[in-house]
């Protein structure tokens, strides 16, 4: 009997998506709002059309920035500047429909003069992941995808990638089915061109200029299955393809499909949302616990009450990979972290970032080694060593 391969699946999709262009406007609007009110409650909507841009959702703050000009900045600098091309950010209809934070929620939330103990703004399960198979303790899958899209985007901004245009996807399939010989088994690639371009050079282009040199990054076969715009001609693309939404990609953000998603998004949230801010933390506790030797993939689920600080539950999962049991990775938790969202908010700064919400946007919220993001920092592992070491 033919023994079938065992295989995994992540996919990423570049800056020029029209769902990703829609996370990047609300996250820049995020950002211009903190810098304003650091206090400020913003859950931004975005929608992304062929000829316009509808800005909405719910956004309370002591000052507002020009919505209308940070989108059609987004817009231009991924490179949307004509609508033949997908939207063309200095035509283009900007609508801006946005209503204040209900008082209900903002009630709940707030705990004047008590920071730490403010209450979760949504009730939600979160979770967070990481797995030693790469040095981002990311799934490799799904970091090749991203690095696929970056590096996409990238070249076709330095004017090295002709014909391309913003839209693209990438997906990348692993073969592990020889754990001391994974492989990479197939890798699609889909980007947007124009009309009058050679397909045997774009094709060959990504084969030779993106696909391989990522993978002779990570030192895998290069005997993988490649396809490139499976479905023929891809001219029509961006907003004028596809409607976009914020908040649409939440598995290209977070683990590829390698973990569990609560459900909630990030892009264009302040981080009183604990889709967003405890999403960061859960990441930032199971990449220090993994990277100190607690398991080798843990995933860690966190649930939350509106108004309630602590987390009504937290619970992990090893996947058979730990030498302990999870009653003792839970004590660790308990020892080291605090996951209330007002500690959360205050240990990671996370309404006065040294980084950008609108980076994260694009190729992923985690593993990101070039940003200094503070929940991917190790800063635990030794604490974390020192409790295991005594058990």
């Amino acid at each position: 009997m033919k023994k079938e391969p065992i295989l995994f699946t992540s996919e990423a999709v570049g800056e020029g998506h029209p769902d990703k262009v829609c996370d990047q406007i609300s996250d820049a609007i995020l950002d211009a709002t903190l810098k304003l009110d650091k206090e400020a409650h913003v859950a931004c909507e975005v929608v992304a059309m062929k000829d316009a841009i509808l800005i909405t959702g719910e956004i309370s703050a002591k000052a507002k920035p020009d919505f209308e000009k940070i989108a059609r900045d987004v817009l231009a600098n991924i490179g949307y500047t004509s609508e033949e091309v997908g939207i063309d950010a200095a035509t283009c209809e900007v609508i801006i429909r946005d209503n204040k934070q209900s008082e209900n929620i903002n009630q709940s939330v707030r705990r004047d003069g008590e920071k730490l103990n403010q209450g979760a703004g949504d009730q939600g399960i979160i979770f967070g992941y990481a797995t030693d198979e790469t040095d981002e303790y990311m799934p490799l899958s799904l970091t090749i995808a991203q690095k696929l899209v970056e590096r996409g985007d990238t070249l076709r901004k330095q004017n090295k990638f002709k014909w391309a245009r913003p839209d693209s996807k990438s997906q990348v399939t692993i073969d592990y089915s020889d754990p001391n010989n994974i492989r990479v088994h197939t890798i699609l690639m889909a980007v947007q061109h124009d009309p009058n371009y050679d397909e045997v050079k774009f094709k060959q282009f990504i084969k030779e200029e993106i696909m391989l040199p990522v993978i002779r990054e990570y030192k895998l076969n290069e005997d993988f299955k490649a396809i490139i715009n499976s479905s023929g001609t891809f001219v029509i693309g961006g907003p004028s393809g596809d409607t976009g939404l914020t908040g649409r990609k939440i598995i290209i953000d977070t683990y590829g499909g390698a973990a569990r998603h609560g459900g909630g998004a990030f892009s264009g949230k302040d981080p009183s949302k604990v889709d967003r801010s405890a999403a960061y933390y859960a990441r930032y506790m199971a990449k220090n616990l993994v990277a100190a030797g607690a398991a080798s993939r843990l995933e860690i689920q966190l649930a939350y009450a509106i108004g309630k600080p602590e987390p009504l539950s937290i619970s992990v999962a090893t996947f058979k990979t730990s030498n302990y049991d999870d009653e003792v990775i839970l004590s660790i938790i308990d020892k080291v972290f605090d996951c209330r969202p007002g500690a959360i908010i205050e240990h990671l700064s996370l309404t006065e970032p040294q980084f950008s919400y609108a980076s994260l946007a694009k190729y992923g919220h985690f593993g990101r080694k070039e940003l200094d993001i503070p929940w991917e920092k190790l800063d635990k592992v030794n604490e974390i060593k020192a409790l295991l070491k005594n058990i």
